[in-house]
């Protein structure tokens, strides 16, 4: 029985390790959940799955919470708040398994109180390894702690190099949608709504992971994991188009050989593979062979999507320049869908802040969290900015 701390319980990924849980009763249980602002859902978890802690993000809900389990008669449950209650989940004596599903740089504290801790991580939090993968791999290296891949374009890589060695691999290969925009003409790229943007051909996701592939920004913070991840140089991490989303990641070795891994776009199946690794349990995520008629490979456009572009020359530099990228982006994609700057003041932000910022790698997460303060304060300064308002 492996017992499991939730971080971002409510969020699609925690919702769907639940999934998980639920169907195999007998390999898994929850032991903490972080839930974050709320406070229903949470309810509900605590309700269902009696774990000895759940954290929320601030005093008040954690209260409201805490009042709410009384009432209702369900004992048992310890309730906390904060970067201080993520941290307990974390790091609970009766944690085995840590899924980081916490949405950006919140989940990183927690992740690395985890790291510290010895447990073993279910990582589908990129942001953490964008802003602080130098600090995280090196920790995790250094107490032989697992971090194993949820999101599905790293996991994917995970299964296909595990039939060969790590000096065996020429290069990695990231498939991307393409996202809604990837046959827009660019003239109308000016014209871009939030709308628009939120629909994504292949994915159900979170409105900033969804624009984030409208700008093919989320798969430049994944040329950044997968550079921490996999010990490899951004020049042996390449990007294709995808549009099916069918071939979720390829290996391409020495030899010629390249190993694609193809499932179900369902991320309960990245979820399992990471919680039964090195196993692999009996699931009915199975894939119709019929998706398989058409398989189309494209270059991405750097013209047509910046921000990809961007991300390889953070990812070159590396330290404060991956964090200025993900905080940048952040307060960019926020200001997008409030219609305070337009789709193309999304690159325009990143780059500039990125141009502002000086060459550093901070070797805490206390400098990490410092200098992505400072990045998401440039990144306002230049959204104030007269040129990039709609």
């Amino acid at each position: 029985m492996k017992r499991l701390a939730i971080l971002g319980s409510t969020g699609s990924i925690g919702q769907s390790t639940l999934s998980i849980v639920e169907s195999y009763p007998e390999r898994y249980a929850v032991a903490t959940l972080a839930a974050g602002r709320n406070v229903d859902a949470a309810f509900a978890q605590a309700q269902r799955w009696r774990p000895r802690l759940v954290s929320l993000a601030t005093e008040e809900l954690a209260g409201e919470l805490a009042t709410r389990l009384r009432a209702a008669g369900v004992t048992g449950v310890e309730v906390a708040w904060g970067t201080v209650g993520s941290v307990a989940c974390a790091t609970h004596v009766e944690v085995d398994f840590v899924v980081s599903a916490i949405v950006g740089v919140a989940g990183l504290e927690a992740t690395h109180a985890a790291i510290l801790a010895g447990k073993p991580i279910g990582l589908a939090n990129k942001e953490c390894m964008v802003a602080a993968g130098e600090i995280l791999t090196r920790d995790a290296r250094e107490r032989n702690v697992p971090l194993l891949p949820i999101d599905s374009e790293h996991n994917a890589v995970h299964q296909a190099m595990r039939v060969g060695t790590p000096a065996e691999v020429k290069q990695i290969w990231l498939t991307a949608s393409g996202g809604p925009f990837r046959q827009t003409p660019l003239e109308d790229f000016a014209h871009i709504t939030p709308q628009q943007a939120l629909k994504h051909p292949t994915w159900v996701m979170g409105q900033r992971i969804t624009i984030d592939s409208a700008t093919m920004l989320n798969k430049g913070l994944e040329i950044i994991e997968a550079c921490r991840l996999f010990d490899l140089p951004p020049s042996q991490v390449r990007v294709t188009v995808h549009p099916q989303s069918t071939v979720h990641s390829l290996v391409e070795f020495v030899d010629g050989s390249i190993l694609a891994q193809i499932s179900v776009t369902d991320m309960r199946l990245p979820i399992l593979y990471a919680l039964a690794y090195p196993e692999r349990p009996v699931s009915s995520l199975t894939f119709d062979l019929a998706a398989l008629a058409r398989l189309d490979f494209e270059q991405p456009d750097f013209v047509r999507f910046p921000c990809l572009r961007l991300a390889y020359e953070a990812a070159e530099k590396g330290g404060a320049h991956c964090i200025a990228l993900n905080a940048a982006d952040e307060i960019a994609v926020d200001a997008f869908l409030r219609r305070e700057i337009p789709f193309l003041g999304i690159p325009r932000t990143i780059e500039k802040v990125l141009e502002r910022t000086p060459e550093s790698h901070p070797e805490t997460i206390a400098g990490v969290l410092e200098a992505d303060s400072q990045a998401r304060e440039r990144a306002r300064e230049v959204i104030s900015a007269a040129d990039l308002r709609v």
